[in-house]
């Protein structure tokens, strides 16, 4: 079986921190190999970065998150463009940036333009992005199809519709398949992953959010996206291996990762 990439996980939060080399192995033990660790803000930059410098499996995204649109300061802007100027083998995506409208006050004119801004660096370094979308997905589809990035993204934790799935799809991005699938209740979701494309599809686990379905209340970890895989396999037509096979090369594919031996 080929081995597992958490596209999305926050291991520059407890519990992780502080106890980085024992999660390693707890996610190595599940075959989990390789690890992508997005900031949320400009504060988090050094922390993510030297984390990837000196771990292996873990690999950095730097970007602004929207829920965060009332920290964000213009200097932050410069502070990304900054370190992806000097960016390294380890920084392989701008993330996790994006739009969510579920919170009180969005300030969706600034979300807006702190999303373009980050969207032009990507476009610029030539990096792919990883997006944020809350209630968003028609803004963020009609925001990237005007910016036209060529390294695309993906679309992390998706939970929408199967239309606006495929048309993130069409505009060439991959959608991030976490935890919600665990969930009976998530029905929109699980048909929307058992309907997709193989090719178009990465796993997740936005550790230590987004606990599985039995697992509510504790922290999540990137172990778990075993599981998330396993009721992928239980969702879908196709022999475990080749949804294995699949989730590992989009995910090669997308970041540019090295292979594992």
């Amino acid at each position: 079986m080929p081995y597992f990439i958490d596209t999305h996980c926050h291991f520059d939060f407890p519990p992780f921190s502080g106890a980085e080399t024992a999660s390693l192995m707890s996610a190595a033990q599940a075959n989990v190999r390789q690890i992508i660790v997005p900031a949320v803000s400009a504060d988090y930059f050094p922390r993510i970065l030297d984390l990837a410098a000196n771990y292996p499996p873990l690999f950095a995204a730097l970007g602004m998150h929207p829920l965060y649109i009332a920290q964000h300061q213009e200097a932050d802007l410069a502070i990304l463009a900054s370190a992806l100027r000097n960016k390294t083998e380890k920084l392989v995506a701008v993330g996790e940036i994006g739009l969510d409208l579920y919170m009180d006050e969005p300030q969706l004119p600034r979300q807006l333009a702190l999303l373009n801004a980050q969207l032009k660096l990507a476009r610029q370094h030539d990096l792919p992005v990883i997006l944020h979308s809350r209630r968003s997905h028609d803004q963020l589809a009609s925001a990237l199809r005007k910016v036209a990035l060529p390294c695309t993204g993906v679309v992390h934790g998706f939970a929408g519709s199967l239309a606006q799935a495929q048309a993130f799809i069409r505009l060439g991005y991959y959608i991030g398949v976490g935890g919600t699938i665990t969930y009976e209740r998530a029905q929109k979701t699980r048909h929307v992953m058992a309907a997709l494309p193989l090719s178009a599809l990465l796993l997740e686990t936005d550790a230590p959010d987004m606990p599985l379905a039995g697992f509510q209340g504790q922290p999540n970890r990137p172990e778990q996206a075993a599981n998330v895989f396993a009721v992928l396999c239980e969702l879908r037509q196709e022999a475990p291996s080749e949804i294995a096979a699949h989730l590992l090369q989009n995910s090669q594919r997308l970041f540019q990762l090295p292979s594992v031996d």
